[in-house]
């Protein structure tokens, strides 16, 4: 049996071990759980557990959980269809994958009419696998910038990516570091709603090389829950 308290708690010990080795702060790297096909109350369990930032991959399974769950942060953190924008846009706390300016476009469109504020990343391909979502390193800036001067409820809290699965979290390590200098590069511009606080990158099998790097939001799944079925 999967003990979620028990792993939390080691992730804890972990993230708090890397930041003090590295000069960081251990309460600036927040917990995003992904509950990608993981049950209502095992979701209640990891809150439980003391983490209170849910993350989803799809809008439907996460409409269906927040009917059962109070008092935590949704984050979605999969791949954004414009046409489900309406859904998730009068109550998500981040929205982790903003590739296009189309897909902020949407997002405007819908904020305002409910005059709403909407935190967004950007999300950026980093190791540049076809097969993966985000925007490219080179484009980043300037969907940024696009953000910026045609958007006034959508505001940019920092980037996102998604890195290659290998074997050996240090491999992955110069995608971790592409982001944070990106972060940096576009952090010296003064773009309006644009407020770099935020690197999500980093899961079960890497986030503690993510948080070396800069990372302040982790998304873990597996290593809280077990293998998915």
């Amino acid at each position: 049996m999967v003990m979620i308290f028990d792993n939390v708690q080691k992730i804890k010990q972990k993230i708090r071990e890397v930041c003090l080795k590295t000069g960081r702060n251990p309460e600036d790297v927040t917990i995003v759980a992904v509950t990608k096909t993981v049950p209502v109350e095992r979701i209640i369990e990891v809150v439980n557990a003391g983490i209170y930032d849910i993350g989803e991959n799809k809008v439907q399974e996460l409409l269906e959980k927040r009917k059962s769950i109070d008092n935590v942060r949704w984050h979605f953190v999969g791949h954004l269809q414009t046409n489900k924008v309406k859904y998730i846009v009068d109550f998500v706390h981040l929205i982790h994958s903003v590739d296009s300016f189309k897909l902020a476009l949407e997002i405007e469109k819908r904020a305002r009419r409910i005059n709403r504020v909407v935190d967004v990343l950007i999300e950026v391909n980093t190791s540049g696998e076809r097969t993966k979502y985000g925007v490219k390193p080179e484009e980043t800036l300037n969907l940024v910038r696009q953000i910026s001067e045609n958007c006034e409820y959508v505001w940019v809290k920092g980037l996102m990516t998604v890195a290659a699965y290998l074997p050996n979290p240090e491999d992955v390590r110069p995608m971790f570091r592409t982001l944070r200098e990106l972060r940096d590069e576009i952090s010296k511009f003064n773009f309006r709603n644009v407020e770099m606080r935020h690197l999500s990158m980093g899961m079960s099998n890497d986030y503690e090389v993510a948080v070396e790097e800069g990372a302040t939001i982790v998304r873990i799944g597996t290593a809280i829950f077990g293998p998915r079925k």
